[in-house]
């Protein structure tokens, strides 16, 4: 299996783009670009490639944290057809390659990113890899909860709004 067995975090890599805009106001965007899996034995800020149009850095090493609460969500992801892993990283003033926040492969905590105003935020596809060690840990920790809707205890019989019309 995985070097993740057994474990609640994982580290891989992060490669970011630098995509060049033909922009009045904006001269690049940088993304996420790849995972690597696992993280290669590589300075963060290693340039692997560059064109005019595209420059792919590698960013460094990020942990996958895995937490039992979330193993739903873990789950959605997994059966989604295209599990992915959530990047988002923050841009810095000097223009250098934006510093990671946090990788994830819970989608709600991707998706508070996105809503976040994360400068660079990006679901890329989760290796079989990890697949397989997320997988084992939903096995191995998810306990499906019923959902009970909670029931209001109205002693005065009126409605969340007051007491009933007529009321004195």
């Amino acid at each position: 299996m995985s070097a993740c067995d057994e474990k609640t975090t994982c580290e891989l890599g992060v490669v970011l783009a630098r995509r060049s805009l033909d922009n009045p106001w904006v001269d690049h965007v940088w993304a996420a670009h790849t995972v690597l899996y696992p993280a290669p034995e590589t300075q963060a800020g290693t340039l692997l490639s560059s064109e005019p149009a595209l420059t792919l850095v590698y960013a460094g090493p990020a942990t996958v944290e895995l937490f039992i609460s979330e193993t739903g969500n873990y789950r959605d992801n997994l059966q989604s057809g295209a599990p992915s892993l959530w990047i988002a990283a923050r841009t810095r003033s000097d223009g250098g390659t934006p510093e990671f926040i946090r990788v994830t492969a819970d989608p709600t905590e991707g998706e508070a990113y996105f809503e976040s105003g994360s400068d660079v935020v990006a679901a890329l596809p989760m290796p079989p890899a990890l697949i397989e060690w997320i997988s084992a840990f939903v096995e191995a920790y998810h306990v499906e909860r019923e959902f009970l809707k909670r029931k209001r205890d109205r002693k005065d019989g009126g409605s969340r709004h007051g007491p009933p019309r007529g009321a004195a």
